[in-house]
């Protein structure tokens, strides 16, 4: 999110939804949800108004799902807070109606899981779906109107279905960028298959009478008896992953290539840093230059008054303690301010220490403190604190370029622990089935298939044991006050926003500059190890011609642009008309394969380029890919929502959802992979 007030007020337009919630929403939460003043939380909250949505992302509030506006106007949106910030948002008439998960739950889970014009207007359906899944039908309309101008048009959509049973609901106008889009309504639940609905607005505008059309109207082939699946039983960290890929290498040495990536990442490390001082009365943040395990962990760093009138400022760095002696005045006083000793530190020995002066601390005395020690603050005493090397699997027969080649890659955002699952359950159907399923066989023949199951290895290893909803990558650009440690949780990269097609740097919505930003873009474009790892990838295999990113969560499938400058909505050039349909027509596959699964059905509305139906992603790989190396490349957010049969409606599965259901993500989506390797398979070789 851009620190620009424009880019604030853009980026707010495009987090407000479309979406209809039912009536029920409205529902006042029957206990309401307390958090501890440390612990953080996945909750959604029912806003008053977009006023107070707007204000939530001009504070850089962690926003992590596209918010939904309810029939009544208020605002559902689903946000990463503490108790702190909890309290705050509900003094400010925010109710919290749902926690989604709490932070206790990511150890938890893991440890478990190892175990107009005058008058009248002209209306038009854009979309008009139904479905059915898990016993449930369901219709979603979208349907715009020609009074564009006009922010007070309604629109109800009415509905038939075969046995004369009728009802009605009420669309949402969506306006995205300052620009009127459609209305559109969240999936509604009806007793039966829909066959008519028409549309009529506020100003006495009327669609014809139309028949839905059933979504996604795809089924993949059959598997044969004794189809092999299910390899996933855990949540798997960096390590396990690792681990897997070997064992893949070793099982399958015919089919399988290990590639390493040529762009190290910087590592599970961090600088060490301590409070000298009390923050709450006068503190100086003492930085070591170097990482903590490259022997600055455990540093001492104290102040000593020497006891004599009229002493510099003077420092001794020996046997790994830093003496700051202060200065004194004619009375033997102390008159060093945090100030001079934060100067004097960064002067004196630049190669070694950073120091700042703590928020609300300049200008007072340095207070005298016994030694305090540097440490940088990672738990995960078990992971390596090396530069990693990220990993690719290549696999099929025929692995020298001939044939055309898929790629799929996960976890860019750190905190989206299902990810990587999807591709290695893909992986290894793909492996375990070669020899005893024809079709698969027939696809590893002609297939060259690529996968990345984590990209961002050191922010996957910080979200598994220090704070679990990690975005970004490790690395700090942030100079200054921004490196306060209160800020840990706040630094790094998102590597999603780091790739040079439509980029903040360009000037397009979605990527902030902001360090602490969720949506940081880094310091330039590629930047970063992990991005620059993708791309050397597919640069160095110019038969990789599809692409999926896999991300969580929402249930979304989306292929570009993926990104639009504020002013205008002026989006990266869309695709071709013949290429639209192919994205849709794959899109249609695809969803139909995941939904072989379990009934998970992708909304329609969720489907298509991602500047349409998510929001702006300024620098994203899709992106990338597409524009500057022909791929045509797709992504998924896995995690679909789920219909509540008790609430009536839909709720959230976050980023590190109970085991089981991650494990059935896993399964769904390893589905939607296979059948783009169907589709890849029926191209014609590079």
């Amino acid at each position: 999110m851009s620190p620009r007030a424009r880019g604030m007020a853009a980026l707010a337009a495009v987090l407000l939804t479309v979406a209809l919630v039912p009536p029920q929403a409205s529902a006042a939460v029957a206990d309401p949800i307390g958090l501890g003043n440390s612990e953080h939380a996945l909750i959604r909250f029912r806003l008053p108004d977009e006023a107070a949505l707007q204000r939530l992302v001009a504070e850089g509030a962690d926003i992590a799902a596209r918010p939904k506006t309810s029939a009544d106007g208020a605002i559902l949106a689903d946000l990463v807070v503490d108790g702190a910030q909890l309290t705050a948002l509900t003094d400010s008439g925010a109710v919290a109606t749902q926690v989604i998960e709490r932070e206790s739950d990511g150890a938890r889970r893991m440890t478990q899981s190892k175990m107009a014009a005058a008058g009248a207007d002209t209306l038009q359906f854009l979309q008009a779906y139904w479905w059915t899944t898990n016993g449930h039908t369901f219709l979603q309309t979208q349907v715009a109107t020609t009074a564009t101008d006009d922010p007070d048009v309604e629109i109800t959509v009415t509905w038939r279905t075969a046995d004369g049973a009728t009802g009605s609901y009420q669309l949402i106008r969506f306006e995205d960028s300052g620009e009127y889009q459609y209305h559109y309504a969240l999936p509604q639940s009806l007793p039966g298959k829909p066959t008519q609905v028409t549309a009529a607005s506020s100003l006495g505008g009327q669609t014809r009478a139309i028949t839905p059309a059933v979504w996604p109207n795809a089924t993949p082939p059959a598997t044969p008896s004794g189809y092999q699946k299910d390899f996933v039983a855990a949540y798997m960290t960096p390590t396990d992953i690792s681990a897997r890929i070997k064992r893949l290498k070793r099982q399958y040495p015919a089919l399988v290539d290990v590639i390493n990536l040529p762009n190290k990442t910087q590592g599970y490390r961090r600088t060490a840093v301590a409070y000298l001082g009390d923050p709450a009365t006068a503190a100086v943040v003492v930085d070591s230059v170097k990482f903590g395990d490259q022997g600055m962990n455990g540093v001492q760093v104290k102040t000593v008054d020497p006891g004599k009138a009229n002493r510099p400022l003077s420092a001794s760095y020996r046997d790994r303690v830093l003496t700051l002696n202060l200065a004194t005045g004619a009375t033997g006083q102390v008159i060093s301010t945090t100030d001079d000793v934060a100067a004097f530190i960064s002067a004196k020995y630049p190669q070694t220490f950073r120091a700042f002066v703590e928020d609300g601390s300049a200008g007072l005395v340095m207070p005298v403190t016994g030694p305090v020690r540097l440490d940088d603050g990672l738990m995960g005493t078990e992971v390596s604190k090396k530069p990693w090397t990220v990993q690719a699997l290549r696999i099929g027969k025929v692995r020298d370029g001939s044939k055309i080649g898929v790629l799929a890659y996960s976890q860019e955002h750190a905190r989206e622990w299902a990810t990587p699952l999807v591709t290695l359950e893909f992986a290894e159907r793909m492996l375990a089935n070669y020899n005893t399923d024809p079709a698969t066989k027939a696809l590893m023949d002609s297939v060259d298939i690529f996968v990345i199951p984590t990209v961002n290895p050191d922010g996957a290893n910080y979200t598994f044991n220090d704070y679990n909803f990690q975005r970004k990558n490790l690395v700090n650009h942030c100079t200054g006050a921004s490196r306060d440690p209160k800020y840990r949780n706040s630094w790094g990269v998102d590597v999603n926003r780091n790739y040079t097609v439509g980029s903040y740097f360009d000037g397009y919505v979605g990527g902030s500059a902001n360090c602490l930003s969720g949506t940081y873009s880094g310091t330039a474009e590629l930047s970063e190890a992990e991005s620059s790892n993708v791309i050397a990838l597919a640069e160095a295999h110019p038969n990789i011609k599809f692409a999926m990113n896999v991300h969580s969560y929402g249930g979304y499938f989306m292929w570009p642009p993926g990104a639009y400058k504020a002013d205008g909505r002026v989006t990266l050039p869309r695709p071709s008309i013949d290429e639209s349909k192919f994205f849709l027509d794959s899109a249609r596959r695809i969803v139909g394969a995941i939904a072989a699964s379990r009934g998970t059905v992708t909304w329609p509305s969720y489907t298509g380029p991602v500047a349409d139906v998510l929001y702006s992603a300024a620098g994203n790989s899709a992106d990338e890919l597409y524009y500057e190396l022909g791929i045509d490349a797709w992504d998924f957010e896995i995690g679909n929502d789920i219909w509540n049969d008790q609430t009536q409606e839909w709720d959230g599965v976050g980023f590190q959802p109970p085991f089981d259901e991650a494990h059935a993500e896993s399964q769904e989506y390893a589905g939607g992979l296979v059948e783009l390797v169907r589709v890849a398979g029926e191209q014609p070789a590079p």
